[in-house]
């Protein structure tokens, strides 16, 4: 067998054991997250201020911004303030907390901050209801996020930095 044959032979056996080594999925705790979202997102549908979306992200208009201002683009940079939690309301991760707005790559983030944040204005604070679909899914992302996770986010929009073509996203 040539040398090369034999390395690519080796990254592949390499990657076939990391691959089997990754995380397991205890199915009773998935399908808990499943049938906690569902029953969730059937009754907040109902609330009173909460939008739902076809696929199945829910939001709640807290406070806006002006009528004006900059909506982002899923290839724009975005300032945010958040905070993240799960429905259980143990918080998991807050810029709030910490006192310090973080700045992301739109497309790098998960589904849900991908659809809402475009429909956001500079200035919006919104709380995203979060299906496991949209947010970490089957895997979560232990052991912080449970698998099929409902995650609820409070997003205050800062800021839209442009992305490399110069223009700042939607207006």
């Amino acid at each position: 067998m040539s040398s090369p044959m034999r390395k690519a032979l080796a990254v592949f056996a390499l990657a076939a054991a990391l691959t089997a080594c990754g995380p397991k999925v205890d199915p009773a705790a998935a399908a808990a997250g499943l049938a906690e979202a569902k029953a969730f997102f059937a009754k907040n549908a109902k609330a009173e201020g909460v939008h739902t979306l076809p696929n199945g992200l829910q939001y709640k208009i807290v406070r806006s911004g002006a009528p004006d201002a900059p909506k982002p683009d899923i290839t724009d940079e975005v300032k945010v303030h958040y905070e993240g939690a799960l429905l259980s309301g143990e918080v998991f991760d807050s810029s709030f907390e910490r006192g310090s707005p973080e700045t992301f790559e739109l497309a790098g983030l998960v589904k849900a901050w991908q659809e809402a944040i475009p429909m956001m204005r500079v200035g919006d604070e919104w709380i995203l209801y979060v299906p496991p679909e949209l947010g970490y899914g089957e895997e979560g992302s232990p052991p912080t996020i449970p698998p099929n996770a409902t995650l609820v986010f409070r997003i205050e929009l800062l800021g839209v930095l442009p992305h490399a073509g110069g223009e700042t996203g939607n207006v």
